[in-house]
């Protein structure tokens, strides 16, 4: 070995390196410590592109110890440190070894501590040794940090730029937990952000946490992410990471944390049937979409028909009106002002929640910037329906139906708006 590669931190860990069936294990302060690897795989490709790196720690007695309270000592830095290098030793030598020549990336956690300390990485002794001794390239390695652990430090946002400028990538794990926060992943700007299981979890159940996580992942690919959703266990979980344009998954669904690496051509059979299934499921999620739907729409174009033949707005619309979600309808002219007084449905006006009164009143606001106006202006004579938002005049969402239409007046584009709380987009 190049002696300038040595380190004394790698010599001390290195002693306690042994193989036990035909892996590498660490003896570290009377544990053991083993590598596991749960399959990553990209539900484009169908198949694997890494693998998450995990420990099992066992006590002499050959027990189950808590991973981080054997990584962690007696919570001192030196502890940490230790801890820390002493998995990424046995991860990236089993690793290596499983992978072959094979172009996967290795994820594995690291003490939020220890990586801000890690500013001087590519000086780094124990880090040069390392990837020495078992031929591990830079840009294999995915590491990963605790979104909300994540601090606002020179130290943190050095060693980021540190791993990077050895080739490496950065993902920020279990976004969505707790307070997550968007400046982070706008400030480190990771190549991978993993979404936390509660996420996913909730969405498989709640029509409006589908159209939150699809919104988050949606956001994170214009901060130039990709979106990794783990913990999947379920069939509907993994079919929220396909409608959610997600771009990679992990969980027991997939594959179970293991000795060894997945094949590199591995489809197990629940992604298979994830996508067997899934212009089927589409499929029944638009026809009880349009089933829903379709109501509002013709009565939209029915009141759109009126007003064309000179009824008022409220003679107009009245069909609309009396369609069990309907809410309220407007008229904007052809510079998007509202003209006139809303026009509610019976049941909404006793239904009034005093709260949002100061919204209520719309008569001469300007709405160019909303989709239902735009849409309606660039496609005259034709429905348009825009995605769930949340209305100005209740704690709830809605959905807005509308039409362009020429009228004596001129143009004029004719609105609906409906009720769409607890419904999927």
């Amino acid at each position: 070995m190049d002696p300038a590669l040595r380190d004394s931190s790698f010599e001390k860990l290195s002693a306690g390196l042994r193989r036990d069936a035909g892996r590498w294990v660490v003896d570290l302060r009377g544990l053991v410590l083993r590598s596991v690897f749960q399959p990553v795989y990209s539900l484009s490709h169908g198949r694997p592109v890494g693998h998450e790196a995990l420990v099992r720690a066992f006590d002499a007695g050959g027990a189950r110890v808590k991973p981080q309270s054997a990584l962690r000592g007696d919570g001192s830095f030196d502890d940490l440190l230790q801890g820390d290098r002493a998995a990424r030793m046995i991860h990236a030598l089993n690793f290596a070894e499983l992978v072959g020549s094979d172009p996967h990336w290795l994820f594995f956690n690291m003490q939020t501590q220890v990586f801000a300390a890690l500013k001087q990485l590519p000086n780094d002794g124990f880090q040069r040794t390392l990837q020495a001794r078992c031929g591990l390239r830079g840009s294999q390695v995915v590491l990963e940090v605790l979104e909300q652990q994540v601090p606002a430090d020179a130290d943190f946002d050095s060693a980021v730029h540190a791993v990077r400028a050895s080739g490496g990538l950065i993902a920020i794990d279990d976004f969505g937990a707790g307070h997550s926060n968007f400046d982070r992943v706008w400030r480190l700007s990771p190549e991978i952000v993993k979404l936390d299981r509660a996420l996913v979890h909730r969405a498989a159940f709640e029509a409006q946490g589908q159209r939150y996580v699809a919104n988050v992942v949606s956001l994170l690919h214009q901060c130039g992410a990709l979106v990794l959703m783990e913990g999947i266990e379920t069939q509907d979980e993994a079919f929220v990471a396909l409608e959610a344009n997600a771009d990679l998954v992990q969980g027991d669904l997939f594959g179970p944390p293991r000795p060894a690496l997945v094949d590199k051509f591995d489809a197990p059979p629940a992604l298979q049937t994830l996508w067997e299934h899934y212009e089927t499921r589409r499929a029944d999620g638009q026809r009880r979409y349009h089933e829903r739907i379709g109501p509002y729409i013709n009565a939209i174009g029915h009141a759109a028909g009126l007003l064309a033949d000179g009824k008022p707005l409220d003679a107009a619309v009245a069909t609309f009106l009396a369609l069990p979600l309907a809410e309220v309808c407007y008229l904007l002219g052809a510079d998007a002002t509202q003209i006139g007084d809303n026009v509610w449905a019976p049941d909404q006006l006793l239904a009034e929640q005093s709260a949002f009164a100061p919204m209520r009143d719309t008569q001469d606001a300007h709405w160019a910037r909303r989709p239902y106006y735009r849409r309606a202006m660039e496609a005259v004579g034709r429905v348009q329906v825009t995605r769930p938002y949340r209305t100005l005049h209740g704690a709830h969402l809605c959905v807005t139906v509308s039409v362009a239409v020429r009228t004596g007046e001129g143009l004029r584009v004719v609105c609906g708006d409906l009720s769409w709380a607890g419904e999927a987009a």
